[in-house]
């Protein structure tokens, strides 16, 4: 690709992101800061199971920081955004914004 194509192309998008259950945990945490596994699992309308592979991708990807402990007797599962995160679905959101606009010269 030379310079030229390469202004004409769509900025890309990040795959990790374009999951949507991903894509609707980090939606949730940016405006929440932190959630628990029940919050994540109800607004995301997504199975335990499904929600805890997607977790798990999110936290090693270095997007989430997920924290596990007690709440009384009971398990609790604790998911906040990192700045690495915020910083990627800034980036996702500006690249979709793009798409939109379609700046391209």
């Amino acid at each position: 690709m030379n310079k030229e194509d390469d202004a004409l192309a769509f900025k890309p998008l990040d795959p990790l992101l374009n999951s949507e259950l991903r894509l609707a945990v980090m939606s949730i945490l940016v405006s929440a800061e932190s959630a628990d596994f029940s919050y994540l699992k109800l607004r995301a309308g997504a199975t335990a199971g499904n929600l805890s592979v997607q977790i798990d991708k999110l936290e090693k990807a270095g997007y989430i920081a997920v924290s596990k402990g007690f709440k009384g007797k009971m398990p609790q599962t604790t998911c906040r955004i990192t700045e690495n995160g915020r910083k990627a679905f800034e980036e996702y959101v500006d690249a979709l914004r793009s798409y939109i606009r379609d700046d391209r010269p």
